[in-house]
């Protein structure tokens, strides 16, 4: 069972906010390579990202579902990559002076990958989950920075076309 913490300078309100967007989820889940839609009602219990997992050209239709959901504290997933099986997800939120603590805990519990041992699951899970965590930071806390405002004035930007025979 791998266990991962890290902490997001960011509340946990923050952190949940990007965990309830599936839109997002290919951004910090390594792995995850196109999201091809989100039920309406993501995250409620039961509701389901599809997502493609893999590098193109060779990526395999899966999706993953909520078993649990605590808003702001807690989500467990069952994330499907068949042929390789099924994996139980946890990711739990604490706050701390700092900001919010983020534990995921990931373990194969279905299919082939389920009958691997535990250390040697650990070995794949925690190096991809650490990455994971790391991502989600970046993605927390680059949603938090404050952005520009004043996007009229293009004179230090360059322009571009992709129109068919304009030069840009």
């Amino acid at each position: 069972m791998a266990v991962v913490s890290r902490l997001i300078e960011a509340a946990p309100a923050e952190v949940f906010d990007v965990l309830a967007d599936g839109w997002l989820y290919p951004l910090w889940v390594v792995g995850a390579t196109h999201m091809r839609e989100v039920e309406e009602d993501w995250p409620a219990v039961g509701s389901r990202l599809h997502h493609s997992v893999g590098t193109w050209p060779v990526m395999l239709d899966d999706h993953t579902e909520v078993l649990d959901v605590e808003w702001g504290r807690r989500i467990v997933l069952r994330a499907r990559a068949w042929p390789s099986g099924e994996a139980r997800v946890e990711i739990e939120l604490s706050p701390s002076p700092e900001g919010t603590t983020v534990t995921m805990t990931e373990y194969a519990d279905s299919g082939p990958g389920a009958i691997v041992p535990a250390p040697v699951q650990d070995i794949a899970l925690y190096p991809r989950n650490v990455e994971s965590l790391a991502r989600l930071s970046a993605v927390v806390t680059g949603r938090a920075r404050p952005r520009p405002t004043d996007l009229a004035d293009s004179s230090r930007r360059g322009t571009t076309s992709c129109e068919p025979g304009r030069d840009g």
